[in-house]
C-alpha cells in the first residue's frame, strides 16, 4: 500500500508532493513489460533511481536491457531475480502477486511496495472512469473512452488495455478524463477506487493465479469498495455475481440489464436501449455483432450517464466498428471470411463470440489452461459450431468437455497447422474464427501476438 507523509501537500499539488519524495530514491521496479517500461522513464526523470528486476534471462531482451543500462538503470534478470530487492521503494508488474515472501519481508524492513496504477489513482487530478469484468471490459472501456472524447475531446485511455497512465499524469487537469481497464491482479492490492466504476459480468477466470473465486471475486470488487458515496458503479443486473455485489457498494447503483427493467437503470426495451425513461440509442444501429456488445453499450451509457448525450451515443454506435482482436475480420478468401478473437481467453467469452453470428462456424480453440473449467462450452459448441480445430496445451481437456456434442474434432499442431486444417474444411459461405476459450502462454506472449500470427498466416492463404 502507497504510504506517502506528504510534507508540503499545503504548497505543492499531489504530484509535485510525489515527485519531492521520490527524488533520490531508490526504486526498484518488478517485470519490465509493457506497464513498467515507460513507468521507468518516468521515475527517473522524477528523480529516482532505478533498479528493473525480470524473471526472463537477458538474452531474451538483450535491446531493453542495454537501453535501461544506457539510462543509469541496474538491471537484474533470471531466475534470481528478486534476490535484491534493496529499494526504498518497489513497483512491482500486476502478474506479480504481491504475498510472494520477497514482498513480504520487504514490507517487514518498512518498504513501500506499490505499483504504477495504485500511484495513478492516487495523483491523478482529471475524473477517473475504470471497468473490469470477466469478460467484454476492452470494449466497454474503449466505448466510454470514444463517448467522452466526442463529447469534451480530451480523454486519457490506458490501464491493462496496454498503456501505462502514470508517464501523463503530469498532463493532466481536473477538466480532463481518464478511463481505465483494471485487471484482477491490477484491482488485487488497490485501495483507491474511481470515480465512476464499471463491472461488465463475473466469471471463472484467472484461477491459475488466484488462490480461488472467492479471492478473484473479492479484487474485482476493489473497482468500487473505495468510492465516495456520491460515486457510481454500474453493475450488470444478469449476473448472480456483479448483482449480488451491488449490496456492498458505499456509491450510487445503475444496473443494465438486457432481459428486464431495472429502476432507474439502463435496459433494451422495443429495439432501443434506454436510460431511465429516457431512449438512447436503437439497438440496430450498433455496428458490433451480437447481443453481448449491447450488453457493452448498456455499461458504457450507465457510465457516461449525465456527462455524454444521446445524439453523440449515435454516432459512436454507427461508426465504431471494433477493437483489434476481437471478432476482428481479417480477410475473405474463396468465400470464406475469416475472423480474429484472439481476446477470447475464456470459454464465457468463445460463447459470446460464437452466438454472434447466424451460421455454426469453423472455430479454432485451445491454449495455455488457467483451470477454469471447459464443460460450459459443450451446449454452445453444439448449437454453433460446425466443427472445432483444437491445438495448444488445453486441447485434451477442452477436448473431453466437447466430445459428446457430435461436432467434428481436428487436432491441429500448432496454430499455422489448426488455420490449414480450417482452411481445407472450408467451403464458400463458411466462417472460420479464432476464438480459443485460453490464454496464449503455452505459446504466445500475449493475446496480441496470437492474434497477429493468426492474422499473418489466414492473409498468407
Amino acid at each position: 500500500m502507497l504510504k506517502i507523509n506528504y510534507e508540503r501537500v499545503n504548497r505543492l499539488s499531489k504530484i509535485e508532493a510525489f515527485m519531492h519524495w521520490i527524488s533520490g530514491k531508490h526504486v526498484c521496479v518488478i517485470g519490465i513489460g509493457v506497464s513498467n517500461t515507460p513507468v521507468i522513464d518516468t521515475l527517473l526523470s522524477w528523480g529516482a533511481s532505478v533498479s528493473a528486476h525480470d524473471r526472463k534471462e537477458r538474452a531474451q531482451k538483450e535491446e531493453l536491457a542495454d537501453a535501461l543500462e544506457q539510462k543509469g538503470v541496474r538491471v537484474v534478470f533470471g531466475g534470481h531475480y528478486l534476490d535484491d530487492l534493496d529499494g526504498d521503494v518497489i513497483f512491482k508488474a500486476p502478474g506479480i502477486r504481491p504475498d510472494i515472501p520477497p514482498l513480504v519481508s520487504a514490507r517487514e524492513r518498512g518498504v513501500t511496495v506499490t505499483n504504477e496504477m495504485e500511484v495513478f489513482f492516487h495523483l491523478c487530478p482529471a475524473k477517473i472512469f475504470a471497468v473490469t469484468g470477466s469478460d467484454g471490459k476492452t470494449t466497454t472501456t474503449t466505448l466510454i473512452s470514444k463517448m467522452l472524447k466526442a463529447q469534451y475531446g480530451k480523454v486519457y485511455l490506458g490501464g491493462n488495455i496496454g498503456k501505462p497512465l502514470l508517464p501523463e499524469v503530469e498532463r493532466m487537469s481536473a477538466e480532463d478524463f481518464a478511463v481505465v481497464e483494471l485487471s484482477s491482479f491490477q484491482l488485487q492490492a488497490m485501495r483507491s477506487s474511481p470515480d465512476v466504476a464499471v463491472i461488465t459480468n463475473l466469471s471463472p477466470n484467472h484461477l491459475d493465479w488466484h488462490t480461488g473465486m472467492d479471492e478473484y471475486l473479492d479484487a474485482k470488487k476493489n473497482i468500487f469498495r473505495f468510492q465516495r458515496p456520491d460515486g457510481r458503479v454500474v453493475l450488470n443486473y444478469e449476473n448472480d455475481a456483479t448483482r449480488s455485489a451491488a449490496s456492498e457498494a458505499p456509491s450510487h447503483v445503475t444496473f443494465f440489464s438486457s432481459k428486464r427493467v431495472p429502476e432507474g437503470g439502463v435496459y433494451l426495451k422495443d429495439g432501443w436501449i434506454y436510460d431511465g425513461c429516457s431512449p438512447i440509442v436503437k439497438k440496430e444501429e450498433i455496428l458490433l455483432p451480437g447481443m453481448h456488445n449491447v450488453e457493452n453499450y448498456m455499461a458504457a451509457i450507465g457510465a457516461v450517464s449525465g456527462y455524454v448525450g444521446a445524439e453523440t451515443i449515435r454516432t459512436v454506435a454507427r461508426t465504431f466498428a471494433g477493437v483489434e482482436h476481437r471478432i476482428e475480420l481479417v480477410r475473405e478468401k474463396d468465400g470464406v471470411r475469416y475472423y480474429n478473437s484472439s481476446i477470447d481467453s475464456s470459454p464465457t467469452r468463445t460463447e459470446a463470440a460464437l452466438r454472434s453470428f447466424t451460421q455454426k462456424v469453423i472455430v479454432i480453440m485451445g491454449g495455455y489452461d488457467k483451470h477454469i473449467p471447459f464443460a460450459p462450452l459443450a451446449p454452445v459448441v453444439a448449437d454453433c459450431a460446425k466443427t472445432v480445430v483444437l491445438t495448444g496445451a488445453a486441447a485434451d481437456k477442452i477436448e473431453d468437455a466437447i466430445r459428446d456434442t457430435g461436432v467434428p474434432i481436428c487436432r491441429a499442431a500448432d496454430l499455422a497447422d489448426a488455420v490449414m486444417q480450417a482452411h481445407a474444411i472450408a467451403r464458400p459461405g463458411d466462417v472460420v474464427i479464432l476464438s480459443p476459450a485460453c490464454a496464449s502462454f503455452d505459446a504466445f506472449a500475449n493475446f496480441m501476438e496470437r492474434g497477429n500470427v493468426f492474422k499473418e498466416i489466414v492473409k498468407g492463404l
